[in-house]
């Protein structure tokens, strides 16, 4: 151990993400789950599921989100609310609303859920459509009068991008008309799917700055009626957020399968085996696996973040970030300027901008499950057309 540094203690997990499944009607260019999740087909059952909520929350877990892939493609997902809510945890659904009938919200609010959190991709119906090659705004816009019909709080995300970062003030004009609450505008995370389109969907920095002098108006002009929550993208920052608060130390994800992750994009790092549910108690796997401790503390750190005095603050920042840019998740996250891979990011800015001067250089956009890529512009005669209830 460095004699300069002391271990952190490690604390209990407070939130549970219980990633019920990868399947989802929407086909989103920028989702997060892994590439190849097709490959692995198999999910945690009901008993199982409830057996991991058991054990997190004798752990420490307070919070438990459900969500996918689209958690609502699990037919037993009233039954895990149910249980989540005798548990105690405060309950959260972060859902496309692709399923969520009025029998099933019913259904729900019945069964204890505390808060729905709903994603739309834009606030024009053929954005909408587009990114998540479906045809579903119209269908969006029914569930967000069933979330205020059933008296929850109307909270809103909005993944946004080079193609919609444009029209964030259509996109909070459309949250307020919606009564929204919170509008939480989450700038891509360029991971899984995310990354494969990275050249397509990175901004440009004059997008990000016009996009925050809106959010600012607008936050002015509607004061406390709706919180806004807009974070400028990793890549135009100098400094790296504390991903995830720190690795291992407050979110415990579980995958479909039963893997359990210290963050969403976890499994995109090399070399790292992660336990599985089936396989280990939660109280293992929490304090004692190799993954959940490989990097908590300090002692991972190379410099300049070893004798940062920013460390306790950043945790070096994001390790999948540092993998996706350098090829070794324990370097610097490059969006440090003190980082020796700074340069990586700002090449990848400049390239998005001229990506952003001739839209029809380079590779097509892929879709979640398309493996024939298709350009933008290219779906209004195959977008999938979904169900209305």
């Amino acid at each position: 151990m460095n004699a300069n540094s002391e271990p952190r203690p490690v604390t209990p997990p407070l939130w549970l993400l219980a990633e019920l499944t990868y399947k989802c009607p929407l086909h989103c260019v920028f989702c997060y789950n892994p590439l190849n999740y097709a490959q692995n087909p198999h999910e945690l059952t009901t008993a199982q599921w409830i057996d991991v909520m058991q054990q997190a929350r004798k752990l420490g877990a307070a919070q438990l989100g459900f969500s996918g892939g689209e958690p609502l493609q699990r037919n037993d997902l009233e039954a895990l609310v149910e249980e989540g809510s005798r548990l105690g945890y405060y309950t959260n659904l972060i859902t496309s609303g692709i399923g969520l009938t009025e029998p099933r919200i019913a259904l729900m609010k019945k069964a204890g859920l505390d808060h729905i959190q709903l994603s739309f991709q834009d606030s024009t119906k053929e954005m909408n459509d587009f990114l998540s090659s479906t045809k579903t705004f119209d269908l969006k816009m029914r569930v967000a009068k069933l979330i205020k019909q059933y008296d929850y709080p109307m909270v809103l995300n909005v993944v946004l991008h080079r193609h919609n970062l444009d029209h964030v003030g259509q996109i909070i004009q459309m949250a307020d008309d919606m009564g929204v609450e919170y509008l939480e505008l989450a700038n891509t995370q360029y991971y899984g799917w995310g990354l494969a389109n990275r050249a397509q969907l990175l901004p440009t920095r004059e997008q990000v700055t016009r996009a925050e002098a809106v959010v600012h108006e607008y936050r002015s002009k509607l004061g406390n009626k709706m919180r806004i929550l807009f974070v400028v993208p990793d890549y135009f920052e100098t400094r790296p957020k504390a991903c995830m608060n720190g690795w291992g130390s407050v979110f415990l994800g579980i995958a479909p399968d039963g893997s359990a992750l210290p963050c969403h994009a976890a499994k995109t790092l090399p070399g790292i085996v992660f336990p599985n549910v089936t396989q280990h108690s939660l109280h293992e796997i929490w304090y004692d696996s190799e993954a959940f401790n490989k990097y908590r503390g300090n002692d991972w750190m190379k410099e300049p973040c070893r004798s940062c005095p920013e460390k306790e603050q950043d945790f070096g920042g994001c390790r999948c970030q540092a993998l996706a840019l350098t090829g070794d998740a324990a370097n610097a996250d490059p969006v440090c300027d003190k980082s020796p891979f700074h340069d990586k990011v700002q090449r990848v800015v400049v390239h998005a901008r001229h990506k952003a001067a001739d839209p029809n250089t380079g590779e097509p956009i892929l879709f979640r499950t398309d493996a024939n890529s298709r350009s933008f512009g290219e779906t209004s005669n195959t977008a999938e057309e979904l169900p209305t209830s």
